[in-house]
């Protein structure tokens, strides 16, 4: 059972700006009904460029319903220049979260929002065209949009770009090629991070610490790991706990233990605080 806000459940049962407008100034199609999430999004702009109003049609679940009802609604007032930088993570925000196997749900109405844009930018001539090569033949997701999702929401694992994107999650044939796309866009994002100073003893915020702990994560830690074939995720910093799940080989190994204090520990407290203490994901947690 999914875990939905109040808000996501309001929009879901009341969903506003169901439709389609007709002469519209920007329409935009994406997903697919054989798999299984599909929408069509409408806008019509005013004399001033914004836009003055917005519909939806979608074949989805309630995330499905809800996120694209909040959109149409986020976008009215907007210039086109302004919707464009709406992202998943702001739309996801709004419904106050949503269970992370669901993001791909905001992904799509991103997607479907930029395929709008590009139509009425074009007037009316345009439809959206996948770019990049397809990774995923199940979903049919290419390698810009897994690349696209891994960098605007820190994605570290297939598990993670699989709620986002779907990608991965049919046959599973593509997931190698998922974890070296993570590898790409992480490795390039930390070349353009400066790396943490060891022994950095100035006070931090929590969002600088939790930051530090996942720039540390990235830098320090993950190359390790997957050199062995495994692999580290960050589920939750409360106060000086830092609270991990390893995954891949890694799971499975009898030196787990050791791993946790000799090397994880070790390199968050060089790197982030000596206070920290790092525990691992118990079972009633991932329940």
């Amino acid at each position: 059972m999914w875990e939905y806000t109040d808000k996501l459940k309001e929009y879901f049962f009341n969903p506003r700006n169901v439709g389609e407008i007709e002469n519209a100034d920007g329409l935009g199609e994406v997903g697919s009904l054989a798999c299984g999430d599909a929408l069509r999004l409408t806008f019509k702009l005013d004399d001033d460029g914004r836009i003055e109003d917005a519909k939806f049609k979608t074949f989805g679940c309630a995330s499905a319903i809800a996120t694209s009802s909040v959109l149409t609604e986020m976008i009215k007032g907007m210039t086109i220049d302004e919707a464009a930088k709406v992202t998943n993570k702001e739309i996801a925000d709004f419904l106050g979260g949503l269970p992370e196997q669901k993001m791909h749900c905001s992904v799509m109405g991103r997607e479907a929002l930029e395929a709008a844009i590009e139509n009425c930018r074009s007037g009316g001539t345009k439809k959206h065209e996948i770019e990049g090569a397809v990774v995923c033949t199940c979903f049919g997701v290419t390698d810009i949009e897994i690349e696209r999702v891994i960098r605007e929401n820190d994605l570290t694992t297939v598990e993670q770009v699989t709620n986002y994107c779907k990608a991965g999650g049919g046959c599973g044939g593509c997931q190698g090629e998922i974890e070296k796309i993570i590898e790409k866009a992480q490795g390039d994002k930390i070349k353009e991070q400066p790396a943490p100073a060891p022994g950095r003893q100035t006070k931090l915020t929590n969002i600088q610490k939790i930051q530090l702990i996942q720039q540390t994560i990235n830098e320090q830690i993950r190359p390790a790991l997957r050199a062995d074939g495994g692999n580290i995720e960050l589920i939750d910093v409360e106060g000086n706990k830092v609270i991990v799940a390893f995954r891949g080989m890694c799971a499975q190994c009898q030196l787990a233990e050791f791993t946790m204090r000799d090397v994880v520990e070790a390199k968050l407290r060089e790197f982030v605080s000596q206070d920290i203490v790092v525990e691992e994901e118990t079972d009633s947690a991932q329940s």
